[in-house]
């Protein structure tokens, strides 16, 4: 239903603001006035995930802890889930990651940027207990590091700031974000590519020759060039095509059937992102060919 990405310094207090935007969506599903559907609210964070904090000590350990996080993300968006991401969320390649998935899962999305200095992230970090503590110099390195989320890049919006002094998060808006907001379609770079069926190259090839041999054929029988006519290619499919008032050869036909043999070929060894499902009948091959002949024979 909804991807909340919370993004701030490390130990700025994301798990804090985390816990209350929870609290806040349990308040309002649970509220008699509340008439939408059924949902949860599921918080992903290191923690729960079993992240170490020493797996941001270096780049070689760092990626496979976030692709753990994405995994985990992935498993958990869906149209019964409110799904709150509390974790660093530094790098905005990995929070433009994030939003595409919620994209392509047709989920609403938004961010909140958890803001307090970096010398108050630092004593905060020495008052944790051990196992979740940073050490001096991953804290450092991470707070260079930080790339900030802006409500100018499409990622990063709705965003919503909570400031280290503020008592409670901005409940309200974040609700109508994720209850309200636009549900962007998947970009086409994250869709799944509809894969042809694995006779589809074979049907190419047949149906074409079929209709290219059916052609040279009835222009030998006919009296007459030119105009409508049906050919046979099987009991079931009879295509109607419109010829030029001359001999369309036979070398002319071969070379616009190579050409749209190789059009289509692309879409059925890589797949394509054509909306809707792609027809890779006989019926539908001999018609699409049939239009490209018309189309590309010269009167």
């Amino acid at each position: 239903m909804a991807l909340i990405t919370i993004s701030g310094y490390p130990c700025s207090g994301k798990s804090q603001r985390a816990t209350q935007i929870k609290q806040h969506l349990e308040s309002r599903l649970a509220d008699p006035s509340y008439k939408g559907p059924t949902l949860s609210v599921v918080v992903l964070s290191d923690d729960n995930l079993n992240i170490d904090r020493s797996a941001y000590n270096d780049s070689r350990s760092e990626k496979p802890a976030r692709g753990t996080l994405f995994t985990a993300i992935q498993r958990s968006l869906g149209r019964n889930n409110i799904v709150i991401v509390d974790s660093l969320n530094y790098i905005k390649g990995f929070r433009y990651q994030m939003y595409c998935a919620a994209r392509e899962m047709k989920v609403r999305a938004c961010t909140v940027y958890v803001i307090a200095p970096p010398d108050l992230c630092k004593q905060w970090n020495s008052e944790r207990p051990d196992d979740r503590v940073y050490a001096p110099e991953t804290l450092d390195n991470l707070l260079q590091r930080y790339e900030e989320p802006s409500s100018m890049v499409r990622w990063d919006s709705p965003l919503f700031t909570v400031s280290w002094t503020d008592t409670d998060v901005p409940a309200d808006d974040i609700w109508k974000a994720i209850s309200e907001g636009i549900v962007k379609p998947p970009n086409t770079g994250t869709q799944a590519v509809a894969k042809a069926p694995t006779d589809a190259l074979r049907t190419l090839e047949h149906i074409t020759a079929s209709i290219v041999t059916a052609l040279v054929t009835e222009q030998t029988n006919s009296a007459s060039f030119g105009g409508t006519i049906s050919i046979s290619i099987s009991p079931a499919l009879k295509p109607r095509i419109t010829l030029p008032p001359r001999n369309v050869t036979l070398s002319e036909l071969q070379r616009l059937k190579r050409q749209f043999v190789m059009l289509h070929k692309k879409a059925i060894t890589l797949g394509t992102t054509e909306r809707g499902v792609v027809d890779w009948s006989e019926e539908s091959v001999a018609d699409k060919f049939v239009v490209y002949l018309e189309e590309n024979i010269k009167a």
